[in-house]
């Protein structure tokens, strides 16, 4: 199938496609006019893909975690559960960080209410 297609029934656009295989993501054969072709099995890459960068992962984490889906092993394996725990290292620091911003933002949203009520009393007296 051509890049066109990969990217309907994939659901992704074909500029994605395209960044995929710039980052090495995603791989086609060419051909004599130098059109991309892809098969079934880029279908299920593209949308192995579509849920890791839906976890928050980088295209270079993605890059990282490859070899154990190409040829799982061992090492493989090894490697990509320890990069896969620093990614959500990673995100549990995220997350407390928006939960304390959430917080704060809260703080003055209370402030704000309470400020307006005293103006409204203070109108009212």
């Amino acid at each position: 199938m051509r890049i066109g297609e990969l990217a309907v029934r994939a659901g992704v656009s074909v500029r994605s496609l395209r960044y995929y295989e710039e980052q090495g993501l995603l791989t086609s054969t060419r051909s004599a006019s130098g059109q991309r072709h892809y098969t079934e099995v880029h279908v299920e890459r593209v949308t192995f893909l579509q849920r890791m960068y839906a976890a928050g992962l980088s295209s270079r984490t993605i890059a990282e975690l490859l070899p154990c889906v190409d040829s799982p092993s061992e090492s493989t394996s090894d490697a990509a559960l320890e990069r896969m725990a620093e990614e959500r290292e990673r995100l549990s620091a995220h997350i407390e960080e928006l939960i304390r911003t959430r917080d704060a933002l809260d703080g003055l949203m209370a402030t704000n209410r309470a400020h307006r009520r005293s103006l409204r009393t203070s109108v009212r007296g």
